[in-house]
This record gives structure tokens, C-alpha cells and sequence, in this order.
């Protein structure tokens, strides 16, 4: 849901001289009275925009990192994913405002993204909350047409995007423990949580929300909960410098868009499973697949065409992993 402000900030942006007021009036068909509105408003939120008489606006310098649904919008260049835009600067969790959009009967492609997620949560119950200025938290809303036992392959769509585009924004390398958490320095930057609502019938899905939580301009690891300060990290810490978070979840949607898209003409990961492969962490090396029949090790071979881990255990046999959670030895802190 793009905003005269976003309209006329993107334009602004993307222009190297100045804009006349009357060339937004008629881009956008808005008065010249709400023009200057927006532009004050955009001044208010930190950006520095030099007016001039006879020029028009030209936009001097934005923010280091602010987070707005204008900044959003204003970078977007996806042809679905995040056109419709919600942004809150506190929420509880925006997997839970996607899922109650989703209710509402918001499209495919809804993106919700918070500054604060004050009840967020991760796999197994675990709670996740940020601080305002330091995480990039935002779940995406899909609305699939195909079987319910493709949908767990929606998550390594989505880790492989992020790696991506964390790598284009960053010199940092950035891998994947399998299936989802983003790993920098054998350090966690990144979970996401999937969940599926199904039809009443439970044979389609009615739609998926994908959560993502990415530690960006944490300046410390004392700003993390005491329990995950010793495996979690931040960009900002990898890399040493601040990053802008629209520009970061641009960067996802529009890897992810593509890769949903590649995803889609299989419906499976043959496609990825090369590009995922090369990100995947441990591959080559010994794993501990805690699973509730038993734990047990082996050499992990990395995923097949459905997404599962292909571990060789010690015995010789080969297993696909699909469930449990898998525990890559030497690795912050999983042993």
C-alpha cells in the first residue's frame, strides 16, 4: 500500500536533479498543497531536502537506517512481494498481525514489518524480541495453490534469500544451518518461523505466513537476552558498520520473489538446490540429528530435491532427515 509520501520519495530518490512541484502534482494527481505536506513530513521524519524556487526538491541525504512504511514502499521493486505494505514501530508479533491480515482476506504477498516485536516468537515456542533501531522483523504473507507437503520448503526458499541478500549488502559470508538460521562467523543473524493455516477440509492450504527475525544494528551482544548471547551475533558487529533495513528487506523480497517463482515451476528445490547448497553450512562434516526416536550422528551430505538433510550415519545407512532439529558439531555452541 504505497503512500503519496512513499510516491514521492521514491521519485525523489531516483532522480539526479531537481523536481518540480508541478511534475509530482500530475505524476501522483495531488494538489501542490498536499506536495509540500508530504515533503514536511518527510523532513520531520530526518531526511534533508533542499527546495528551491523555479527548481522544485531534490533529496540531499536520507537517514543512516530509519524503518517507515515510506522508506519501505519507497524501495520496492518487487512485482508482488511487499506491494501491500503494513508497518508498525511496535507490535507483539507480525507473524500473528499476518495471520489475522491473512484472515481479512489481504492478498498474497503482504508484508508486515515492526521496529519493536515485544512477543515475537521462534521454533519451538521460543520467545524473540528487539529493540527499537536494531532488527529487521517482518513476515511475509503467501497465499500457494499447491499441496500442503510442499509447504515446509517455503522455509529454505526463504533462508536461501536472505543468505543472498546479505551477501550483496555486505562483504560478509553468510551460511545456513539447516533448515533456516543464518549464520555469520558460526554465529546466528537470522530465524524464521513458517506456520500454515489449511481449509476446513485440511487438503489445501488456505495460506502460509513466513516470519523473519534478522539481528542487523545490534552495537553489542548485551543487547540480546542472556540466554543466546554466546550464539547469537549482528551485522553490525560482523561487519562493523550500520546498515539501512528497507534496503536489506527490499533486497529479500526481491530474492525471494525470484526464487518463490523458480520454486513454483517445480515445486520442489531442484532449481535451488545448488545455489542453497553452497550456503548450506557443514556439508562434508559431522552432524547430531536429535530426533525423538533416538539421537544420532553422522556425515551430512546436505539436502535433496525436497529439502531434507541427507545424513550417512556411522553404520553406513543413509537417512533423509525431514524432522528434528539437527545440530552441526563446532558450531556456536551445538555439540
Amino acid at each position: 500500500m504505497r503512500t503519496d509520501k512513499a510516491d514521492i520519495l521514491a521519485l525523489l530518490r531516483n532522480s539526479e536533479d531537481y523536481v518540480s512541484g508541478q511534475q509530482l502534482c500530475d505524476r501522483f494527481g495531488v494538489t501542490r498543497t498536499a506536495v509540500w505536506k508530504a515533503v514536511n513530513q518527510l523532513k520531520e521524519d530526518g531526511y534533508r531536502i533542499e527546495s528551491v524556487p523555479r527548481k522544485g526538491y531534490r533529496l540531499v541525504e536520507s537517514p543512516e537506517d530509519i524503518l517507515s512504511a515510506s522508506e519501505i514502499a519507497s524501495r520496492l521493486t518487487t512485482k508482488w512481494a511487499g506491494r501491500k505494505l503494513y508497518y508498525y514501530d511496535v507490535t507483539g508479533s507480525t507473524n500473528n498481525d499476518a495471520k489475522r491480515l491473512a484472515e481479512e482476506g489481504n492478498p498474497h504477498g503482504t508484508v508486515v514489518a515492526a521496529d519493536i516485536q515485544n512477543a515475537g516468537k521462534g521454533r519451538r515456542g521460543r520467545a524473540w524480541q528487539t529493540l527499537s533501531g536494531t532488527a529487521l522483523s517482518f513476515t511475509l504473507l503467501l497465499r500457494p495453490e499447491f499441496a500442503p507437503d510442499k509447504a515446509s520448503m517455503i522455509t529454505l526458499v526463504m533462508a536461501l534469500s536472505v543468505a543472498e541478500a546479505v551477501e550483496e549488502m555486505t562483504d560478509a559470508e553468510a551460511t545456513i544451518k539447516w533448515p533456516n538460521d543464518i549464520v555469520v562467523n558460526k554465529k546466528k543473524i537470522c530465524g524464521m518461523l513458517t506456520e500454515m493455516t489449511m481449509t476446513p477440509e485440511m487438503d489445501e492450504i488456505q495460506y502460509i505466513v513466513v516470519g523473519v527475525g534478522i539481528n542487523v544494528n545490534n552495537g553489542s551482544t548485551e543487547e540480546f537476552q542472556e540466554e543466546i548471547r554466546e550464539t547469537a551475533t549482528s551485522l553490525k558487529i560482523e561487519t562493523g558498520r550500520q546498515l539501512g533495513r528497507a534496503e536489506l528487506l527490499k533486497r529479500i523480497l526481491v530474492r525471494f520473489e525470484d526464487n518463490y517463482e523458480t520454486f513454483l515451476k517445480t515445486l520442489d528445490l531442484s532449481k535451488l538446490q545448488e545455489s542453497y547448497q553452497r550456503h548450506l553450512q557443514g556439508v562434508g562434516s559431522e552432524v547430531r540429528v536429535l530426533d525423538p526416536a533416538g539421537e544420532y550422528t553422522g556425515i551430512s551430505q546436505g539436502i535433496n530435491a525436497q529439502g531434507e538433510l541427507i545424513v550417512v550415519k556411522e553404520n553406513g545407512e543413509k537417512v533423509q532427515v525431514y524432522a528434528g532439529e539437527v545440530s552441526v558439531r563446532g558450531l556456536y555452541g551445538y555439540v
